[in-house]
């Protein structure tokens, strides 16, 4: 009995309720007491998470359940099935999803990141060209120290479409410095659509893409996919049912315009 009273009466002392362990002794019979520490854990932990996801900035994003296993030429399902375990997240090991535009990883890479927040880890995702252009926007070097704080700190920096633009030496010196300050510190998920060995476009006449590449993949794991885009398929799906659709208003409308068949009266005799 002591033991459960101790435990609640360190809930209550934790959730700040400072009164109610101040006179812990005339109200911890009260049945109350244990539904008010659990009301007040729930609601706590639900506003945490909220706070969490707002925080980690994924957007809008389908659920796995829609993505179209079959559809890439090539994906390895049991790589991506121990992408969900996230036990390479506490392993501060990194993830890199490389395949085609509008094959899926933007898709793969939110979820990702959704269940990391409920999973508990802190988590930032964000476009490779808006971390870069956040960074150079800042206005001297205090500021720019604690903007990089900022993607250098989550537990899980999910950094999204890289190489769908070229970035400038000074650019590629921020994406390295962000990369630097997590090496070994905090796991990164980056999906590209270009090979490795294709980053020297991404980052021309940059002296550090190569040191870049190297800490990244350090202890990483690569993720390939391959195919035409899914993007692509439901755009041409949408138009052609938008085409029959025309085609059977078409047809409807003429049928309706058509002049009847005239029947002529018997002539008289």
């Amino acid at each position: 009995m002591m033991k459960d009273n101790r435990s609640e009466i360190d809930r209550a002392s934790k959730l700040g309720f400072h009164g109610l362990c101040e006179h812990w002794e005339e109200v911890k019979a009260s049945p109350w007491v244990g539904q008010l520490l659990d009301w007040e854990e729930q609601q706590r932990s639900q506003r945490s998470l909220e706070r969490r996801i707002r925080s980690a900035r994924i957007g809008t994003f389908k659920p796995m359940a829609d993505f179209d296993y079959s559809w890439p030429t090539y994906i390895d399902r049991d790589q991506i099935d121990d992408l969900f375990e996230l036990s390479w997240i506490g392993q501060m090991q990194n993830m890199v999803l490389i395949g085609p535009n509008g094959i899926g990883k933007t898709m793969i890479a939110q979820n990702v990141a959704y269940q990391a927040v409920l999973a508990g880890h802190t988590v930032l995702f964000c476009s490779a060209s808006r971390m870069l252009n956040d960074l150079a926007t800042q206005d001297g070097p205090m500021a720019l120290e604690r903007r990089i704080g900022r993607y250098s700190s989550p537990g899980l920096l999910c950094v999204d479409e890289v190489g769908y633009l070229s970035y400038d030496t000074r650019l590629a010196d921020l994406f390295f410095e962000v990369i630097s300050r997590r090496y070994n510190h905090r796991s990164i998920l980056v999906s590209t659509n270009k090979d490795f060995t294709e980053w020297n476009t991404i980052f021309p006449n940059a002296a550090c893409a190569v040191t870049m590449i190297d800490r990244l993949v350090h202890h990483s794991e690569i993720i390939k996919l391959e195919g035409e885009s899914y993007r692509l398929k439901e755009a041409m799906e949408r138009a052609a049912k938008r085409a029959q659709e025309r085609a059977a208003r078409k047809n409807k409308t003429t049928t309706a315009k058509s002049p009847r068949t005239q029947q002529k009266s018997p002539a008289c005799t």
